[in-house]
């Protein structure tokens, strides 16, 4: 073998594939393309070729073979690589048949594979004695090249092997291919070669992502074989990808067969099935090239990977209104019936089950819902908070559960995810749960029971994770009682009972929260302080007063003060105007209540009760706790 060839690590390499005259032409034309290619010349034949060829693929890599006649039908039949074949065209045959005509005037045209019906004209048009023959192995062209010398032909063209066996017999061999014909060649295997590395780079980019996906893929080609096998798939599967290339599909996991893809060319988007003990996710999709199909591909995603992304896209889009603001530890207050409400709370959050708070309205329960949360390992995600006796039966229905596209006259294009789905990983606050429809208390069950809710609309459940915190301030136990209510999800939401205690039985906390709510107050109006002088004037009217609307009504009544008696804040106001901006808290005329500092003002109300320290409390506006530990601070 002789290789004239120059190096290069970006040029394709071209294996031109000859012996005897082929040899020379390639031996002369090969230098003037080593800008283009790296060229090595194989001057050998058959089976000896082929064996040279595959050990350059193993070491140095062949982008194209170029060879010709039957060495080169040969190589095509046994070599997975593009082999161009040396063709021969009119001029080579015109050439040799000039060459022919000066030794012979008998000629013989063999070539390989096929005959070419247009020298029969040829020859009638100039009067030639030129008979054409095909062959199609070296045997073949033997017993020609006999024949047509023992019928006095004098000269015979054809190809490297035919020449030479021409000239064994003492005839004249011409040797066919032109040196055009072979630089032909060369070029449409560089040309080939560099759209081979084209799309092996394309290929090679794609198995580079395929190979990174988490996504399961296996692509196949019209006999449903195997042509690209991605690790993840492996992995689910349990198989070495590299065994099973070439093999049809439907043999190595007959639960993933393309063979209806392959036959209609109908894309199948968000199949469910199962792979072993995995539940997955499945989409066939046809291959089209040109708009002819070659094949299909097929995608597999462990529904776990699917809940899991879809778990951290609703947690990131959570909207600004799906977040919890309040902590335990800022719930204002330090009277006991509140540091115990609090303490159990923060016990509550360290679980993961439903809460059920109880409490009359302006409580708080809201506040300590969302401290539940902040203190749970739920805090990075969504809390949700819903009204239930705000909307009607149906409007309630499709806010907690969403609803598909067309599920109604009027529904949103595209639909809408229910409160569920966007507190999923979070929680969801079911405030006057009480008031809820009975028939949607079913659906709720299925919530809490199931874990999954269904759109209206929809056939299909999604799956949600969610903790629930209800409240109400009615007594479900009697509306279980009197059938407004049902039993079953009594008992499943009422689990963890939280009691908030009212206003009434808090008064302790009075000051602290009047002057909290002052402040924010004040600084809505672009003022500053707290009024004090004025707080503390009203302050014994607050704890002589009973606090229908609890925290609520509190907060209203300082808004008041702090809108309508500008000048005040660090003085007191006339008694007469005072009853007229909050005329509540002397609707009874009762007298005010002594401040509970005021131990002297405790002994004489103890002294009027004839020591009966539960009247001397309501008389107050105290709880036992709070009078006993005044009691005995003073001792």
């Amino acid at each position: 073998m002789a290789d004239q060839s120059v190096r290069g690590e970006d040029r394709p390499v071209i294996l031109a594939v000859g012996f005897s005259r082929l040899k020379e032409v390639f031996r002369v034309i090969v230098p003037s393309y080593a800008a283009q290619a790296d060229v090595h010349i194989v001057d050998r034949g058959f089976d000896d070729a082929l064996a040279e060829i595959r050990r350059y693929q193993q070491t140095r890599g062949v982008d194209a073979v170029v060879a010709a006649g039957s060495n080169g039908a040969f190589l095509r039949r046994h070599l997975a690589l593009p082999v161009i074949l040396v063709t021969l065209t009119g001029f080579d045959v015109l050439n040799a048949l000039a060459t022919a005509r000066r030794s012979a005037r008998r000629i013989a045209l063999i070539s390989h594979g096929t005959t070419h019906p247009e020298l029969i004209e040829f020859k009638q048009h100039f009067g030639l004695e030129l008979e054409h023959y095909a062959y199609e192995t070296a045997a073949d062209a033997e017993r020609r090249v006999s024949a047509l010398a023992s019928r006095g032909v004098g000269a015979i063209i054809g190809p490297g092997l035919v020449t030479d066996l021409a000239e064994q017999a003492g005839l004249a061999g011409i040797f066919v291919y032109s040196r055009a014909s072979v630089e032909q060649a060369l070029d449409g295997a560089i040309e080939i070669s560099r759209i081979g590395r084209i799309e092996a780079a394309r290929r090679e980019r794609l198995d580079t992502i395929l190979q990174q996906l988490e996504e399961g893929v296996v692509a196949v080609d019209m006999d449903e074989r195997v042509q690209s096998f991605n690790p993840a798939m492996a992995r689910l599967l349990g198989v070495d990808a590299d065994a099973v290339e070439g093999r049809r599909l439907s043999q190595v996991a007959s639960q993933l067969a393309l063979h209806d893809t392959l036959a209609h060319g109908v894309t199948e988007l968000g199949g469910v099935q199962r792979i072993g003990n995995r539940t997955v996710v499945t989409n066939r999709i046809p291959i089209r090239e040109q708009g002819v199909q070659t094949g299909a591909v097929v995608t597999v995603q462990d529904s776990a990977t699917i809940q899991r992304v879809d778990r951290s896209l609703r947690s990131t889009n959570k909207p600004r209104q799906f977040a919890a603001r309040y902590e335990l530890d800022g719930i204002i207050g330090d009277s006991q019936p509140l540091r115990e409400a609090r303490t159990l709370a923060a016990q509550y959050a360290a679980t993961d089950t439903t809460v059920l708070i109880l409490g009359e309205s302006g409580t708080g329960k809201e506040l300590l819902a969302q401290g539940i949360h902040n203190a749970s390992a739920r805090r990075g995600h969504a809390f949700v908070a819903l009204n239930c006796g705000a909307f009607p039966e149906s409007l309630l229905e499709s806010e907690l559960f969403g609803f598909e596209e067309g599920a109604f006259t009027g529904s949103r294009r595209g639909g809408k995810p229910g409160l569920f789905e966007s507190a999923h990983t979070g929680t969801i606050f079911l405030d006057e749960i009480g008031e809820m429809p009975l028939t949607l208390q079913t659906r709720l069950l299925r919530v809490l029971q199931e874990h999954e809710v269904i759109r209206l609309g929809a056939t299909q459940p999604t799956p949600v994770d969610v903790r629930v915190i209800a409240a109400t301030h009615r007594d479900l136990a009697a509306a279980v009682a009197e059938g407004a209510f049902r039993q079953d999800l009594y008992y499943r939401i009422n689990i963890l009972r939280l009691d908030v205690p009212p206003l009434r039985e808090r008064l302790d906390d009075l000051p602290a929260l009047a002057r909290s709510i002052a402040g924010r107050a004040l600084a809505r109006q672009g003022r500053t302080g707290a009024m004090p002088a004025m707080l503390e004037q009203v302050m014994p009217y607050c704890r002589a007063y009973h606090w229908p609307g609890n925290i609520r009504e509190l907060e209203n009544l300082i808004e008041r003060l702090a809108i309508f008696a500008p000048g005040f804040e660090s003085g007191p106001m006339d008694q007469q105007r005072l009853e007229r901006l909050v005329p509540e808290l002397f609707s009874d005329a009762t007298p005010p209540r002594p401040a509970v500092d005021d131990i002297d003002a405790i002994h004489r109300v103890l002294a009027q009760c004839g020591g009966n320290r539960s009247a001397a409390c309501r008389q107050l506006g105290i709880s036992r706790s709070t009078l006993w530990r005044r009691l005995s601070g003073a001792s």
